[in-house]
C-alpha cells in the first residue's frame, strides 16, 4: 500500500511540472544584426583628390579595402586612385593576385 501512494505522489508532482512548463513564455527570435548603409563618395572632387595625393602615399599597406575604409570612397574610385598613384610613382606594387592588389609607399632613395 505504501508503494502505491508513493507512485501517486510522483504522478501528481509530474502533472504539476507539465502545467508549469506549458505556461512558460515562447522563445522570441532575434531580428539579426542590421549592417549600416555605407555612405561612400562616388565622385572625385578637388578636396578628395588632394587628400588622396597627400595621405595615401604615407600608408604602409595600400589596398582597395584600406582606401574604402579610411577615405570613405567606393571601390571603383579606390581602384582608379591606386592606378593613378602607381603611374605617378608615389606607391609601389608589392604583389598582384587576381583582383587583390597590394601596394606600399615608394621609398625615394631605393628607386
Amino acid at each position: 500500500m505504501r508503494m502505491g501512494s508513493w507512485n501517486c505522489e510522483i504522478m501528481v508532482s509530474c502533472a504539476g511540472a507539465d502545467t508549469v512548463s506549458s505556461h512558460r513564455k515562447k522563445k522570441k527570435w532575434s531580428k539579426g544584426k542590421v549592417k549600416d548603409k555605407a555612405n561612400n563618395a562616388v565622385v572625385l572632387d578637388k578636396t578628395l583628390f588632394d587628400r588622396i595625393n597627400k595621405e595615401v602615399p604615407t600608408f604602409r599597406v595600400i589596398t582597395v579595402s584600406t582606401l574604402i575604409d579610411r577615405l570613405k570612397v567606393n571601390g571603383s574610385l579606390a581602384r582608379k586612385a591606386i592606378a593613378h598613384l602607381e603611374k605617378e610613382g608615389q606607391i609601389k606594387r608589392v604583389t598582384h593576385h587576381n583582383a587583390q592588389l597590394i601596394y606600399t609607399r615608394a621609398i625615394a632613395g631605393k628607386d
